[in-house]
């Protein structure tokens, strides 16, 4: 299938805009995507050994309001898997492969990504939210340390991105 042309990023500010303004409606609270990944991970170590996990102080908080797969952040992830997976099928860009400049192994790349990954989550777990919910959720909410960390976010990226350009060319 050949690739068609990506949606005008206006539009899909507005979609992600209005699902936000939705959200923020229906389920009084806005995006995010970290608290589905810990209340996977306590349904995961219920899973294997219950006892422990209820009694948890960090754990057990999880199953407070009910089975923690029963939370909506749960199905927001697998909804967005699942909303990506359909568009990249329908958009005529799904492949199979990593993608990797030039300059970097395959094995490489995905000992990058997984630590990446690994410190995203961690620093999102700290911090008590994902960069989604802090840009999303609270600059909707004109949140000033909201606005502050994005504004960080993107300096770093840029100076980051400065310093890894040649893995990319």
């Amino acid at each position: 299938m050949k690739a068609k042309p990506l949606w005008s990023p206006y539009l899909a500010g507005v979609g992600v805009g209005l699902t936000l303004l939705a959200s923020f409606y229906i389920l009084g609270s806005g995006l995010g995507a970290s608290g589905a990944f810990s209340h996977l991970t306590a349904a995961l170590l219920y899973g294997v050994a219950p006892a422990y996990t209820e009694s948890h102080p960090y754990w057990g908080n999880y199953f407070a309001a009910g089975p923690p797969l029963n939370d909506w952040m749960v199905y927001l992830i697998v909804g967005t898997f699942f909303g990506g997976l359909i568009g990249a099928v329908t958009g005529g860009r799904f492949a199979r492969g990593i993608e990797k400049g030039p300059a970097i192994s395959v094995g490489w790349r995905l000992v990058l990504a997984l630590g990446g990954g690994a410190l995203s989550g961690l620093g999102a777990r700290l911090a008590r939210g994902c960069t989604s919910g802090q840009a999303l959720s609270g600059g909707a909410q004109l949140s000033l340390g909201s606005w502050a960390f994005m504004l960080s976010v993107f300096v770093g990226g840029f100076a980051l991105a400065w310093l890894v350009r040649r893995e990319w060319s």
